[in-house]
């Protein structure tokens, strides 16, 4: 029996707009958690996305990238996307009528609830990206990321199509792509099967809403600096201590706004 005739049944093939010569073949169980990003930069992926253990998920069909050109859904000869803002002012924007029909585009085969997969618009003046946020995007059966260019996207489109608003941090960026990445990232490094295994992002920054405590390894000293007592003791419950109190003074420390909502929980 052939690999291809084995795996019947469990792959799934999906069309998209992005030219052959910059696609990877690579198969996708059915069912796995999808990523569409509409974009003018549809070469700008996989990117880093494609290394490591994300890019190994990737071929393994764990999960499955699809981007969107922009470009072909501009109007007129030269496929315009953008116009100049509406009252006045530097820079172009997205038009609302591009944009609908890329987003038409990426919906074909998405459910229309959005906590199953969500519409995002990658903005500086969007919500907060979080941990909390990357676990329930992982938990949707996909999403679809708009990357912004110029000086935004047209008001109507975005609230026409109940498109969520999400921001990596109080700064901006020439266009979405990055921040693209990055949430993917976060994201599917969340999906079962993709670490290989699932206790390592039980332990991290934010995950208990406490920045990580530190890490050591060997060799046991280095440049006059040991490795603390507690963590060569063989004593597993006080070094779960031990690392505790480090992430509880770290995230005092230097960062005061998660540790004002930490110490705000239920017990």
């Amino acid at each position: 029996m052939t690999e291809n005739a084995r795996s019947h049944g469990r792959l799934s093939v999906s069309a998209s707009l992005k030219p052959r010569d910059l696609m990877a073949e690579r198969p996708r169980l059915r069912g796995a958690w999808t990523a569409r990003v509409i974009t003018l930069f549809p070469e700008a992926f996989p990117g880093i996305l494609g290394l490591s253990l994300t890019g190994k998920a990737l071929d393994q069909g764990l999960w499955a990238l699809e981007p969107i050109d922009l470009r072909p859904f501009g109007e007129g000869k030269h496929r315009n996307v953008d116009d100049t803002p509406a009252g006045g002012g530097a820079g172009m924007v997205l038009r609302a009528d591009v944009v609908a029909k890329a987003l038409d585009q990426a919906a074909i085969g998405t459910p229309p609830d959005r906590a199953r997969w969500p519409v995002v618009y990658l903005s500086p003046r969007g919500a907060p990206f979080t941990q909390a946020t990357a676990r329930r995007f992982a938990a949707a059966e996909g999403l679809t990321l708009l990357c912004g260019r110029f000086e935004g996207v047209d008001e109507r489109v975005l609230e026409e199509y109940a498109v969520e608003e999400v921001s990596l941090g109080d700064f901006v960026l020439t266009g979405g792509e990055i921040a693209a990445e990055a949430l993917i990232d976060a994201t599917v490094r969340l999906l079962p099967g993709v670490l290989g295994n699932a206790a390592s992002t039980e332990d991290e920054s934010h995950s208990a809403g406490l920045l990580e405590h530190p890490h050591y390894t060997r060799p046991a000293e280095w440049r006059g600096r040991p490795i603390p007592e507690v963590l060569l003791s063989g004593n597993h419950g006080a070094v779960e201590r031990w690392r505790r109190d480090m992430a509880e003074r770290l995230t005092e420390a230097r960062r005061p706004d998660l540790w004002a909502a930490y110490r705000r929980k239920p017990d």
